[in-house]
């Protein structure tokens, strides 16, 4: 399946907008875990794996290559590492992060071990 592109047709959406298309490709199963777990660096493949929890590998295989072909990660020597333009994206989902965990607690008393202190101790843009 061809990556969500802007100006093209998207799931929901015959307008071909940007946040249709950016929107439809974060909405891939795994696509937004896989681009939180490389906030720390560089991951290997199996690194990954282990930190997405049940993801399959041929799943895992699919999102790096969507991510890579949108521009979002690289593979490096060191492993997938984000791209100056997927870093600046997580930048913008750490907030979403920090108000999902807010959230989570107040209305659901859903509390996650170490989710808050991960999410609060993510640098947010000023």
């Amino acid at each position: 399946m061809a990556i969500p592109k802007p100006g093209k047709k998207v799931r929901g959406s015959h307008s071909g907008s940007p946040i249709n298309a950016l929107f439809d490709l974060l909405g891939r199963r795994w696509a937004l875990g896989v681009l939180w777990n490389l906030g720390d660096g560089p991951r290997s493949f199996r690194e990954l794996q282990a930190l997405c929890g049940a993801i399959s590998p041929s799943i895992l295989n699919s999102r790096l290559k969507d991510l890579r072909e949108a521009g979002i990660l690289e593979n490096s020597p060191a492993g997938y590492r984000l791209t100056p333009r997927g870093a600046a994206l997580r930048k913008i989902i750490v907030p979403m992060a920090q108000w999902s965990a807010v959230w989570s607690e107040e209305v659901f008393a859903f509390v996650k071990a170490g989710m808050r202190e991960k999410v609060f101790a993510e640098p947010t843009e000023s």
